[in-house]
């Protein structure tokens, strides 16, 4: 037996002995003097570790804060909240109040410090399956079409978005094709006049060494035929009371939406992706929306009447495991399954740049080790429009791209050449063949993940317990040997903090820490740091 797989077993023993669960509605959990606490919302990130600052209160079941969302929480004094349901809690700095409609809330002393509270955690409630997404996920950048032709996803366009990156020397990679490329929600057949020979397209795609995964929702366009049939099948969500199907507002106006607590709907959808899959050769797809606030059983009737909003989102994730190219931007639950989740969408702006690092943090630290932070520079539509343009700062642009190149995924959408200068464009495809480079390791640590669980992007704290971290959200470490510590602000200077050990950074100088540094980087480094012993 392993080293660690005894320490996982003798720390997995002393949670089943101290473990306490807390059967009352209502419950305070008290604050021990230094303690942190981390998880629950991705979208939170920017707040943790908790402080008085950000008191709440949160609901976990109404509310998923567009991204990813669990019943977890978890210190740097070996501690970790769960419960099977979702619950609201505050915190005032002295205490975590929390208030379960279900109970069942447990509060653990799992280790001593973040690292063994989360293993503990993860070993008894979210096992990882050992699955892995596809490699190439990790290896190649991915590319999204959603800046560039936004609702106007036609063939033409998205081939010469295919070609316009290969032909400035970025690598083929993950094409997603972004919403409304079908001819209305609910039906899955490309729109004719748009797309004149869709799997031709695929299959040229495919030739140049993409993967191709199409945007898709649960809504249903009312009035149509795959509504009535639907609908008469008892597939949708329905009115409270009601044989009718309820028809939900969400940012593209109302729609039904498919009820997956029922298995038969489940299914029905499922093998129509199946098909389409089948009939285009399309590699999988991009699950969108799904979030919380389009569920609410005091007006809505299910298949499954004790469902709650978290329920359908679960489903919906469940879904994704069917099809091993997926993404995800909302979850719930679920952690230990290759399910690749990304950030929510974000503007094109230094503060929204300085969130991802704590937001990818904590999903990490949520059990979400999949994910990527967002589109480089931002999914902002509005922000790259001819008047935006004007105002871009294309080293904001570059600063984007070098903090996801030393992520495990990278994503573009907002076509770099169009919006960069000649020396700018060279920057970001500079980091684009970063994470080619970083690749192996990434990869690597990802399997990794598959198996242990542990995150890919790490606190600081989680590395380094009791070193001074607990606050760090500005740096972090890619899986146990690179401390990255990104530029944040335009005018590229930083200060790094390397904890004990040898370090050698990306211009291959030598530090010994642990020891405070200031760094200054142009516009085409981004300050990396490998440890050596």
């Amino acid at each position: 037996m392993k080293k660690n797989e005894q320490i996982a077993i003798t720390l997995l023993a002393v949670l089943l002995q101290t473990t306490t669960a807390l059967a009352q509605h209502k419950s305070e959990i008290p604050v021990l003097t230094g303690e942190k606490w981390w998880g629950a919302f991705t979208a939170l990130g920017n707040m943790m570790p908790l402080s008085e600052k950000n008191t709440g209160p949160y609901s976990l079941g109404s509310n998923n804060e567009q991204n990813q969302a669990v019943p977890f929480l978890v210190s740097n004094y070996g501690r970790y909240i769960w419960s099977e349901t979702p619950f609201d809690f505050t915190f005032d700095g002295a205490k975590i109040s929390i208030d379960s409609p279900t109970g069942g809330v447990q509060v653990v002393k799992a280790g001593k410090n973040l690292r063994e509270a989360f293993i503990l955690g993860k070993n008894a409630h979210f096992k990882s399956d050992g699955q892995l997404p596809p490699a190439l996920f990790f290896s190649r950048p991915q590319y999204n079409t959603w800046i560039e032709l936004q609702y106007d996803q036609n063939q033409a366009d998205i081939e010469k978005y295919a070609a316009d990156l290969l032909a400035n020397g970025f690598p083929a990679g993950i094409l997603m094709v972004d919403d409304n490329w079908q001819r209305y929600y609910g039906n899955f057949d490309f729109k004719a006049e748009r797309f004149p020979d869709p799997k031709g397209m695929i299959d040229r795609l495919h030739g140049k060494g993409f993967k191709v995964m199409l945007w898709i929702s649960p809504f249903v366009s009312p009035d149509s035929p795959e509504f009535r049939e639907a609908q008469a099948a008892g597939y949708l969500i329905r009115q409270k009371g009601s044989d009718k199907a309820a028809l939900i507002p969400w940012w593209n106006g109302f729609s039904a939406c498919y009820d997956l607590t029922n298995p038969k709907a489940f299914d029905h959808l499922r093998q129509t992706l199946k098909r389409l899959q089948d009939e285009y050769g399309v590699d999988g797809f991009k699950f969108d929306a799904g979030d919380t606030y389009f569920y609410n059983p005091q007006t809505q009737d299910y298949y499954d009447t004790t469902a709650r909003a978290v329920d359908h989102l679960r489903k919906w994730a469940e879904l994704g495991t069917h099809f091993p190219y997926n993404e995800y931007r909302a979850c719930w639950g679920m952690q230990g399954y290759p399910l690749v989740q990304r950030l929510s969408d974000k503007n094109n702006s230094w503060d929204a740049l300085r969130t991802l690092i704590p937001e990818m943090l904590n999903a990490g630290i949520m059990g979400y080790p999949y994910t990527c932070p967002d589109m480089v520079g931002g999914g902002q539509v509005a922000d790259f429009s001819a008047e935006a343009q004007e105002q871009l700062d294309q080293d904001l642009i570059v600063r984007s791209a070098q903090l996801q190149a030393m992520m495990p995924m990278m994503q573009f959408s907002v076509a770099p050449w169009r919006v960069l200068d000649k020396e700018h464009l060279g920057y970001c495809l500079a980091a684009a063949r970063l994470h080619e480079k970083m690749a192996p390791y990434i990869l690597e640590t990802a399997r990794q993940a598959a198996l242990t669980g542990e995150p890919i992007v790490r606190y600081m704290e989680y590395m380094y317990p009791k070193n001074g971290f607990s606050d760090c959200r500005d740096q972090y470490m890619l899986g146990a040997k690179y401390l990255v510590a990104p530029i944040l602000t335009p005018d590229g200077k930083r200060t790094v903090r390397l904890p004990r050990g040898v370090w050698v950074d990306d211009l291959g100088q030598r530090f010994k820490g642990p020891l405070v540094i200031e760094v200054s980087a142009p516009t085409g480094r981004i300050p990396y740091y490998e440890l050596k012993r």
